[in-house]
């Protein structure tokens, strides 16, 4: 599995890859609003100095045409580094930038997936992440779960080198599902992981077993004190 961070909010990056077991950072034009960055490449290369090279990091283009997707993803490798994932929406325009920039070699996420068959199409262009909108699909009433166990069954059957990277959550249950319907991969915002350790019964256990220890050996004393 990978748990990436959907957010550019350094603290939260700080805290939360000092923390988990965090894998990478992906973004958007939406998520780059929320934090607004005056110099958003100084910003990115900060994010990138904070994660370093081994984890991944996604940045979306803005260009809506093959051509303008492409300059973006250009200015992309050269403002940051050549690793970054280029995040591409699985458009008509989209999936030739997908098919020109994996000719090239490069890394490319295809994103704003609704659907089985623009996952497909992403899969047979080359991407390296395909991203389904969780949330989103089941708002306007379709099976997220379902298209990413239909995708996860043709990567398996036909062997594509692609992992199915779920996006768009509003709650911790849809990270888990979306798990246990076969993606490899999630990204999710800071605050809806940080929720798995919000169980007030994890808090009693660890309270419940200090009394004990604390009865046994003196208040404070701690397994490194004895």
């Amino acid at each position: 599995m990978e748990f990436i961070l959907d957010t550019i909010n350094l603290e939260e990056i700080r805290d939360g890859v000092d923390h988990m077991p965090i894998s990478g950072i992906t973004s958007n034009p939406s998520i780059v609003k929320k934090t607004a960055p005056k110099d958003f490449f100084e910003h990115m290369r900060e994010v990138r100095h904070i994660i370093g090279k081994d984890r991944s990091l996604h940045i979306q283009v803005v260009g809506t045409t093959c051509e303008d997707m492409l300059k973006d993803a250009k200015r992309i490798f050269e403002e940051i580094d050549e690793d970054v994932y280029i995040k591409i929406p699985t458009s008509y325009e989209g999936v030739k930038a997908i098919k020109a920039l994996k000719a090239e070699g490069r890394n490319v996420t295809a994103t704003a997936i609704y659907t089985v068959m623009q996952a497909y199409m992403a899969l047979e262009a080359g991407a390296d992440y395909i991203a389904p909108y969780v949330n989103r699909i089941a708002n306007i009433g379709g099976d997220p779960y379902d298209l990413i166990d239909k995708v996860e069954s043709r990567i398996a059957m036909d062997g594509y080198d692609c992992k199915i990277l779920a996006a768009s959550f509003h709650a911790l249950g849809q990270v888990e599902e979306s798990l246990a319907a076969g993606a490899q991969a999630i990204t999710a915002p800071y605050g809806v992981l940080k929720t798995i350790f919000e169980n007030k019964n994890i808090s009693l256990a660890i309270e419940d077993f200090n009394k004990d220890w604390y009865n046994l050996y003196g208040v404070n004393k701690q397994v490194s004190d004895l």
